[in-house]
């Protein structure tokens, strides 16, 4: 089985970084794995040039010289100083955006990108798990990508880094319509799995947070770039952290299951008590809420196998969610 070009441009990136001294072709064609596939010195040669051009394109140091001062055959090497990185030295905040890139990049291959990057920059003693953690992002180039919302977003952050106001449509909450909202931008927030976007909001004279999941398609930038000026010494998360304040962690809620379903739910029950809802038997049930809209979604899957009892926002979002399920099918 023919070696693929990849693995044939890795297996000769080892052996001119394992080596002190030069290579010549010869050596390098007999000992590197992919080299052996030629069926000829011509062919050899073809090959052997693209692959160091490709490695020169990649900016890889491969040096060129003499074996020794008695023997002028010419030999291959990467200078191994030149192509080793400094250490990676992450702030806070770039641990944390790491931290939350993880999350986001949730598809199969990124998965296992993203894994590896994690495990790279632990082994160099950079903390990433930063779960907890808020991160403000005022820039675009600061965040690789967002499950829903994008269009949004980008806007959103393209009129932060240009100093523009937005405009847009917004409501409060899944069961009130949306109303027309001018604010001008300080940053996006990501606070305990939800995304926020901090602002002054023109409309009430007063400061604003937005979540972005109940910012309707179709935001705008508009007056001059340059308008709007982040006031000095704000700081983004704490202003999250006081307006969502009101679902405490450690809060929780009380459901109701149908006997013999919901079992994941079940599972998290920290106290269940038998009950009959509507003519069905089944348990009273308490878990902890946690992350609030991850708990909602779960109850709602259910349909009607599980019914949200209190407290009464979480009952109100499980039932929005099951009206717009409905209205979908």
């Amino acid at each position: 089985m023919a070696t693929s070009k990849v693995e044939r441009l890795m297996n000769l990136v080892i052996a001119l970084l394992s080596t002190n001294s030069y290579l010549t072709a010869e050596k390098i064609r007999k000992s590197v794995a992919g080299y052996a596939d030629s069926a000829s010195d011509e062919a050899f040669s073809r090959m052997f040039e693209r692959d160091k051009n490709e490695l020169r394109d990649l900016g890889i140091p491969l040096e060129t010289g003499k074996l020794s001062s008695f023997d002028a055959t010419e030999g291959y090497r990467i200078n191994q100083k030149a192509y080793a990185l400094p250490p990676v030295e992450l702030t806070p905040e770039e641990s944390a955006s790491v931290a939350v890139a993880t999350q986001l990049w949730q598809s199969p291959e990124m998965v296992t990108a993203t894994q590896s990057a994690l495990l790279k920059l632990r082994a160099a003693g950079v903390d990433v798990d930063s779960e907890d953690a808020g991160v403000a992002f005022t820039s675009t180039a600061a965040l690789p990508g967002l499950r829903g919302s994008e269009e949004v977003l980008r806007v959103l952050l393209a009129a932060t880094d240009s100093g523009q106001v937005v405009q847009f449509e917004h409501r409060p909450s899944r069961n009130e319509p949306y109303r027309t909202r001018t604010v001008e931008p300080w940053g996006v927030v990501t606070h305990r799995g939800r995304w926020y976007l901090v602002g002054h909001d023109r409309d009430r004279a007063d400061t604003r947070t937005f979540r972005l999941s109940r910012i309707a398609p179709g935001a705008k930038p508009v007056g001059p770039a340059g308008e709007v000026r982040v006031p000095e010494g704000v700081n983004l998360r704490q202003i999250v952290q006081r307006v969502v304040a009101d679902v405490p962690t450690g809060e929780q809620a009380t459901v109701w299951i149908a006997q013999g379903r919901a079992t994941a739910l079940r599972r998290q029950a920290t106290s269940a008590t038998p009950r009959v809802w509507r003519g069905r038997p089944g348990e009273e049930i308490t878990v902890d809420i946690g992350m609030y809209d991850r708990l909602a979604r779960e109850i709602a899957s259910y349909g009607t196998d599980a019914v949200a009892l209190e407290p009464r926002s979480l009952r109100e979002d499980v039932l929005a969610r099951l009206r717009a399920q409905a209205g979908a099918s």
